[in-house]
């Protein structure tokens, strides 16, 4: 549940904008999908826990980590993996037509992640202002170990994301 004041919306859209600066760092973006492709873990989740450190919210703990991922898990299983797999099934295909259709495809897959991130702003409480930037990178590398689960938490993803921390733990 967003806090008192914190319109659904606005903790949505700060989620979105978070994630797209994160995703847009080429190290970033790699270790995202190696974790999404290789260990099966959503790559919306572990922007959600590093964003709620991040940003100044509560530390993430195992019972909101579940109800996080069974609210979104109907829309990534049902509709956004099926969508990225039929993406990167048509990718090398040399009809101009199936490439016109892929990106159409790629668009709606973007619109259901943005859905995702919507249904998990909204389990967020509100930002502690004058949160320092170090405490606040601290609860994003807690976030993410929990998010991860020890298996992924030592890998070397992990620590590339943990690196880019530091750039990310600036104000707001």
């Amino acid at each position: 549940m967003t806090a008192r004041g914190e319109a659904p919306l606005v903790a949505a859209e700060a989620f979105w904008r978070f994630s797209v600066k994160f995703y847009a760092h080429a190290d970033n973006r790699q270790a995202l999908l190696a974790l999404q492709d290789r260990g099966g873990l959503d790559v919306n989740l572990v922007l959600f826990a590093l964003w709620l450190g991040l940003s100044g919210r509560a530390p993430l703990s195992q019972p909101q980590l579940v109800v996080a991922e069974e609210a979104i898990g109907k829309i990534r299983q049902q509709i956004t993996e099926p969508l990225r797999h039929l993406r990167r099934r048509l990718r090398r295909d040399p009809d101009a037509d199936v490439q016109r259709l892929r990106r159409q495809i790629a668009a709606v897959e973007l619109a259901t992640e943005k859905a995702a991130q919507a249904r998990l702003a909204a389990l967020a409480g509100a930002a502690e202002p004058g949160t320092a930037p170090e405490s606040r990178r601290a609860a994003a590398e807690r976030n993410l170990v929990l998010c991860l689960g020890p298996r992924h938490a030592a890998s070397a993803e992990a620590a590339a994301l943990r690196q880019a921390l530091a750039e990310f733990a600036g104000p707001g």
